[in-house]
């Protein structure tokens, strides 16, 4: 059984299952579609959709709980509107998803998507739906003529399953192939498919740190989690090498370290002594080894705080910068905790396992001359701080890095509709910061001191005034500080996501 599997299992109806995995869905125009509705679902899979046009509404059950979270978040913020009317979301009454319905997704990788090949020429999208609404509610039917394969959507994975199970015994069908495709709503591009490689080895290459160093790492390893994979026995690098968290030049350092364990699902590091001359560029340059959600760097105090998407990512970013030191401009930064960021936001999470960053590519650029740096800095700052752009004018490309991931997923919603860049392309880059960190000598003397190095110092406010911890007081260069981490809802969700269907 997959890991993903066992996760939906226990994510679905076991002890730590959400308080919910239903969404309500208000105010539908009496002439809208199931269709238009569902396509402004970017989250999936979807198990279940119920329509109650009486009531102008419908409920949309995830297959997990955390998928539905983040759909409640990405619609609550964005404030979605069909045909003018501005949709109102809520919760349903929770429900435990049905034992057939997890079982053939865990045997058969069941959806409510039904792939159909080996059709007739002259079979239609009307005579299919036709054909086919006897089984249950129809979302969406699309063929691909060149192919002549087709892809039926139904309202929920029971009705998808009765046509799988049903259809290849009937007359005219069983020389056709009947099986289950992808929900639409779950649909990853393959242009997002390589990012979203490149997040989950991160989230991996964290995981495997956190292991070697000791910590539980099933405190962070929850079911619907970004990072939860399913194993902690390492990575492997592009190379296909297997890696494991010696890459980060660091051994156990947690055993009987209570310090270190009050830490654990922190994502926010602290770094301080920056140099006048530092920028945010500079800082991001020398951060390695997970994806991050947020930078904020507060040059008049010399300080930064870096939140990491994965509270694994940033425990072994602040092991390897307390070992091995970080320099920048000749000066070696201290290192510390920032205030307790708490979890990640169930739409940030979903956004970054598809493959999102705070980066975003935009390419088929026609004439760099007019898309300059400058421009595009200029354009999209208007989403918030952007920490640096690259123009590759060789390939006809340019990346924008912002300093929020949140920014970034407002940027794209935004940018495909500004009327100057409808003739490029813009889709999520990889987020350098989420590469493996550059190898560090196995024998530093710093290694031994790793543990005490844990051990806490008062908190210190962001502005760095004084607090109290434990009747103790400490400035910040001492290490434990608390930088703004304030988590909301992301404006946005799966990056590209389209109504394609593979």
């Amino acid at each position: 059984m997959l890991a993903s599997q066992q996760s939906l299992l226990q994510g679905a109806n076991g002890p730590n299952a959400p308080a919910g995995r239903t969404v309500y869905v208000g105010n539908l125009p009496a002439d809208a579609s199931v269709d238009e509705l569902l396509s402004l679902v970017k989250f999936g899979p979807i198990e279940n959709v119920r329509v109650l046009p009486e009531k102008n509404c419908a409920f949309i059950s995830f297959l997990e709980g955390a998928t539905a979270a983040a759909f409640h978040a990405d619609a609550s913020v964005k404030k979605f509107t069909l045909h003018s009317n501005e949709l109102k979301i809520g919760w349903g009454k929770p429900s435990p998803c049905p034992a057939q319905v997890i079982l053939a997704v865990q045997q058969h990788q069941a959806t409510r998507n039904v792939y159909l090949g080996s059709l007739d020429d002259d079979t239609t999208e009307e005579s299919l739906r036709d054909d086919l609404s006897r089984f249950g509610p129809i979302d969406q039917v699309k063929i691909v003529r060149d192919k002549n394969i087709g892809f039926v959507h139904f309202l929920s994975i029971n009705t998808a399953m009765k046509v799988v199970t049903t259809l290849p015994t009937e007359e005219g069908w069983q020389n056709k192939r009947v099986n289950y495709g992808k929900d639409r709503c779950a649909y990853i591009p393959k242009s997002q498919q390589q990012n979203q490689a490149h997040n989950h080895q991160a989230a991996a290459m964290g995981l495997a740190a956190a292991a070697s160093l000791g910590y539980p790492t099933a405190l962070t390893a929850l079911p619907g989690q970004f990072g939860a994979f399913g194993t902690n026995q390492g990575f492997v690098d592009e190379s296909g090498r297997p890696q494991t968290g010696a890459a980060f030049g660091i051994g156990p350092a947690a055993t009987n370290n209570t310090a270190a364990l009050s830490q654990m699902g922190n994502r926010t590091v602290y770094l301080g002594n920056i140099h006048s001359e530092t920028t945010t560029e500079d800082i991001c340059n020398h951060i390695r080894g997970g994806i991050l959600q947020n930078i904020r760097f507060i040059p008049e105090k010399h300080i930064a705080f870096v939140t990491f998407v994965d509270p694994n990512a940033a425990l072994a970013f602040f092991h390897l910068a307390s070992y091995s030191g970080v320099m920048i401009h000749n000066r070696r930064l201290k290192i510390g905790w920032g205030k307790h960021s708490g979890p990640l936001s169930p739409a940030i999470a979903m956004a970054v396992q598809a493959g999102g960053s705070r980066n975003v590519y935009v390419g088929n650029i026609d004439n760099p001359d007019v898309l300059t740096e400058e421009k595009l800095r200029r354009d999209f700052g208007d989403f918030g701080e952007v920490e640096q752009v690259n123009s590759l004018r060789e390939k006809n490309c340019a990346f924008v890095n912002f300093c929020n991931i949140q920014n970034a997923i407002k940027a794209i919603e935004a940018m495909k509709n500004h009327g100057e860049y409808q003739s490029v392309k813009i889709a999520y880059g990889k987020d350098r910061c989420g590469n493996p960190p550059r190898s560090v000598p196995q024998n530093h003397p710093r290694k031994a001191s790793i543990a005490k190095q844990s051990s806490p110092s008062p908190n210190v406010e962001g502005d760095g005034t004084q607090t109290q911890e434990n009747g103790a007081g400490a400035s910040a260069e001492e290490g434990h500080t608390s930088g703004d981490a304030d988590e909301r809802a992301a404006a946005g969700a799966v990056a590209g996501a389209d109504d394609s269907v593979e």
